[in-house]
């Protein structure tokens, strides 16, 4: 039985939902595409969307698409569900889909947290969360989406033994992430002795990384439930 969402509040971890005009092969997929991969508006089950999945994983702010996609291409009996509030983040993410021809990739334009709350207990095998907005000034730290509130509700819907992977290029929101995660009892490191600054081997290199705009080089933080 999935347990009963407490609401989020008006929380805002993320910035601008719109930086430019869409593109017009962009905006056709929008139109078209978007509503046939578009995750339900309310609880759902993910197997309802893609009955052989082998596994389920969620990106959270998944920027441009570029890693969901690439991710999703490698495992296409995963069903990867993505959810980015940005607009034009989710434009480039259906051109990805479609060009692709991906077919167990599912988007929510928004929120992820919304997504979280409608999935139910013990649903997921996987969790990306790479490079989300670092809020770095420290008045602004409470924006960040790595919350204990937040941490937990990633706990309800992660299976036992499922991997949750954090990146980012500030060295500040590193420390903050492990120390909030690994207060959670549901959490620990993958591997206490691992390189932080190491790639992962299955790592997709996105063109917000390339742009090297935070302090540090970046820092991969895989957890796993308990």
């Amino acid at each position: 039985m999935t347990s009963a969402p407490i609401p989020h509040g008006p929380l805002r971890s993320f910035g601008r939902i719109k930086a430019r005009p869409v593109k017009p092969r962009q905006q056709a997929l929008l139109d078209t595409l978007l509503p046939e991969i578009a995750v339900p508006q309310g609880p759902f089950q993910p197997l309802d969307l893609m009955p052989d999945a082998k596994a389920v994983w969620l990106e959270i702010g998944f920027g441009g698409g570029e890693h969901m996609a690439a991710q999703a291409g490698r495992v296409p009996e995963t069903l990867v569900i993505g959810a980015e509030p940005f607009v034009n983040g989710v434009a480039s993410a259906v051109r990805h889909v479609e060009e692709q021809a991906l077919k167990n990739v599912r988007i929510h334009e928004g929120d992820a947290r919304d997504v979280i709350d409608w999935l139910p207990d013990a649903s997921l095998d996987r969790v990306f969360i790479m490079f989300p907005d670092p809020w770095h000034k420290a008045r602004h730290n409470k924006r960040r989406l790595i919350q204990p509130e937040f941490v937990a509700r990633l706990a309800r819907v992660m299976k036992p033994g499922a991997a949750l992977r954090f990146a980012t290029d500030w060295a500040d929101y590193g420390e903050w992430t492990t120390e909030r995660v690994l207060a959670d009892a549901n959490f620990r490191f993958t591997d206490v002795n691992a390189d932080r600054n190491a790639i992962p081997a299955d790592h997709v290199t996105t063109r917000y990384e390339e742009k090297k705009l935070g302090d540090c080089a970046p820092v991969f933080l895989d957890f796993v439930r308990i």
